[in-house]
């Protein structure tokens, strides 16, 4: 991992089209801006993990079960 010391407004870049700018420093948080490319995804460490998560659950969903569900709701939605 690469350490580095910013003040406001300075920034780093990282490879050739992505900047990421000190904007603040308030109560222990830092506000930070991005530029990059509409191309380049940019998203919170804690958003990924969640789709990370949610699509490893995804890949344990059992399609068979659902279909057996969805065939009693159809069954008693005639009723």
């Amino acid at each position: 991992m690469l350490v580095l010391r910013r003040k406001i407004g300075e920034g780093i870049i990282i490879g050739s089209d992505v900047v990421v700018r000190v904007l603040s420093i308030e109560h222990g948080n830092v506000k930070i801006g991005i530029e990059a490319p509409k191309s380049v995804k940019v998203l919170r460490e804690e958003l990924y993990k969640q789709v990370v998560k949610t699509n490893v659950e995804s890949n344990d969903f059992d399609v068979e079960l659902a279909k057996k569900i969805f065939k009693k709701e159809d069954r008693n939605a005639d009723n």
